[in-house]
């Protein structure tokens, strides 16, 4: 059996490593003003956060519809017998569901729908585990178990400079973001249940950061390997610095710089970073 490895474009996988695997995605969409972009192919990070500054709107997003979904089964189903999709939480997007939907749709193909729960390059870490598998001719049963089994350690959490961002998405509750305001906190989010939700509140990034040590701390001092990645919205610098550190303290991390993209920075906002990690 052939089976192809689908995601969506917040993996934010780079595009060599997407061809290496010959990992396909759909895109979503993010619209700045009157203009619409598909991330990762017709915008990238790098020129999305200059764009939302020099047009001061509010970017808004959307998901791939089902329509193109459906297309692009039904080009995999030329080549593949299954495809296994890939995709970024379910409580903040309706990608996962709208991918379940086009599978009924196609009969051409076998479709095997798997949320992520999370987004961006932790959700990038079960495509590339699912792309090698698939290389090595594993069936999508086994793919799917083992994308369950790395779920169990899976761990991710975010520092955002405010929580404005996430109401005005509708991703946070207004209480939520109100509460963050007031206090001026750098707040510590995390997925709970597929949705973001407020792990702590810090009232500095440097001891916000310093948290993100002591959670990976609890995986990482064991000394076992663990796959992690730090992931930046428009500040490389400061993940750069951040993933020094953690090298330095922690010589059994398998360490990667990622960022975020339009669709996820849309809602996070500039100047945000993330830490996360699974054991292998």
């Amino acid at each position: 059996m052939k089976v192809a490895i689908l995601t969506d474009s917040t993996a934010y996988l780079p595009e060599e490593l997407r061809q290496d695997y010959q990992i396909e995605i759909v895109p979503l969409s993010v619209t700045i003003g009157e203009n619409s972009y598909q991330e990762e192919l017709e915008l990238s990070a790098d020129q999305f956060y200059p764009l939302v500054r020099e047009t001061k709107s509010f970017p808004k997003t959307s998901q791939p519809s089902i329509g193109y979904m459906t297309e692009k089964l039904k080009k995999l189903a030329q080549d593949y017998d299954a495809v296994v999709a890939i995709h970024l939480s379910s409580g903040i997007s309706g990608t996962y569901l709208s991918m379940q939907t086009a599978g009924t749709m196609v009969d051409q193909i076998d479709v095997h729908v798997f949320d992520s729960e999370i987004s961006c390059m932790a959700q990038g870490f079960y495509v590339l585990e699912a792309a090698k598998m698939a290389k090595s001719g594993a069936t999508p049963e086994e793919i799917i178990a083992r994308l369950n089994e790395i779920k169990q350690s899976m761990r991710a959490y975010f520092v955002v400079d405010d929580l404005t961002h996430l109401h005005r998405g509708g991703r946070l509750s207004g209480a939520q973001a109100i509460v963050g305001s007031m206090l001026q906190v750098k707040p510590i989010l995390h997925f709970v249940d597929t949705k973001i939700v407020p792990f702590e509140k810090i009232r500095t990034q440097k001891k916000a950061l310093k948290r993100l040590i002591e959670l990976l701390d609890e995986d990482a001092k064991a000394g076992q390997p663990i796959k992690a990645v730090v992931i930046h919205a428009n500040c490389p610098e400061l993940a750069q610095s951040f993933a020094t550190e953690l090298e330095s303290l922690y010589p059994n991390l398998e360490l990667s710089i990622s960022y975020f993209g339009a669709v996820i920075g849309t809602h996070l906002g500039e100047g945000s970073i993330g830490l996360g990690w699974y054991k292998p």
